[in-house]
């Protein structure tokens, strides 16, 4: 097998750091409950007020020497590879190389895509070349590129990355093109929306792509962010869980909530999270539904109540 996965499990959070006192509150608490990492999303036009992800991150940063700060995922397509490449390499000395840079194609919204030039069928090439405009320019020598999207003549971009290589490059996506791009050209995936069943089998076909692109990837990062929802029973979480998720994505979510969710009392959450482990997920990324005060008070709870059920595992 070319993917060598992580022996350790980690834990972080994916959320939004919409104000100072929120951050550094947020980053305080998952220092303190030894959580890994926290992760915040992207979008230019969403269903709900979302902040640039650089920014936010480079906040987080200013309150933790310990977390890994990543985007979950960033929409390379969406801007020039060159311009993310100097916020991504900025991003990486700050953290002092806890920065994980997960990227994706997106796609739920047209609009956003409308708004930037960008035409959809473009979205795939255009993350595989950013990816690769990207890791010329993180060395920190100079670099050209002829490419169809991105060509440029010799330009020395400095400094070059932090971490040797650059930040790790985790992808997201579910489709056989979304899968090869991985095993082609990322360190990491990131799975978002999926069964236990669909992760394993992402595995294997993103370990074909990489080998046959003739790589041996010593240590792959496996993630999966994890829709969760803690209650005192099964059905009051999918019901609550219904609730925010259909809200957020304007749709009805009640049958997808029971396919993708950890959700129910924190032996059900445990169950599902371990599910999850045995088909190769390593790294944990939760996003913990409700308010913020329910988010804060969900923390708490996994740590105290979830965390104890998964022993075998971290």
């Amino acid at each position: 097998m070319a993917l060598a996965l992580a022996a350790d499990t980690k834990f972080g959070i994916q959320t939004r750091l919409p104000t100072p006192d929120l951050t550094e509150k947020t980053v305080e608490l998952l220092d303190r409950l030894e959580f890994d990492s926290i992760w915040v999303g992207d979008h230019l036009a969403f269903t709900m007020p979302i902040l640039d992800p650089f920014v936010q991150l480079a906040h987080a940063c200013a309150y933790s020497k310990k977390l890994t700060v990543a985007t979950g995922v960033y929409l390379l397509p969406m801007r020039h590879p060159a311009a993310a490449a100097k916020q991504a390499a900025s991003l990486d000395h700050l953290s002092e190389g806890r920065f994980i840079f997960g990227v994706g194609v997106g796609g739920e919204f047209p609009r956003e895509w409308e708004l930037v030039g960008v035409p959809t069928s473009e979205r795939g090439a255009r993350l595989s070349e950013g990816i690769e405009v990207m890791k010329k320019l993180w060395t920190g020598e100079p670099a050209a590129h002829d490419g169809k999207f991105y060509p440029f003549s010799e330009v020395h971009m400095q400094p070059g990355a932090f971490q040797p290589g650059g930040p790790p490059i985790w992808c997201g996506g579910r489709s056989e093109a979304a899968l090869k791009r991985t095993g082609r050209l990322a360190d990491g995936y990131l799975s978002y929306v999926i069964t236990p069943d669909m992760f394993r089998d992402a595995l294997s076909k993103i370990d074909e792509a990489a080998e046959e692109a003739g790589r041996k990837i010593d240590d792959f990062g496996s993630g999966h962010l994890l829709f969760c929802c803690i209650d005192e029973s099964y059905e009051k979480a999918w019901d609550r869980a219904t609730e925010l998720l259909s809200e957020r994505y304007a749709m009805d979510f009640r049958r997808a909530a029971e396919r993708y969710c950890a959700m129910g009392t924190p032996e059900d959450v445990a169950s599902k999270i371990k599910e999850f482990h045995d088909a190769g997920v390593r790294h944990f990324v939760f996003d913990f539904l409700g308010l913020q005060p329910e988010r804060i008070e969900a923390l708490e709870l996994f740590a105290d109540e979830v965390k104890p059920y998964l022993n075998d595992i971290v």
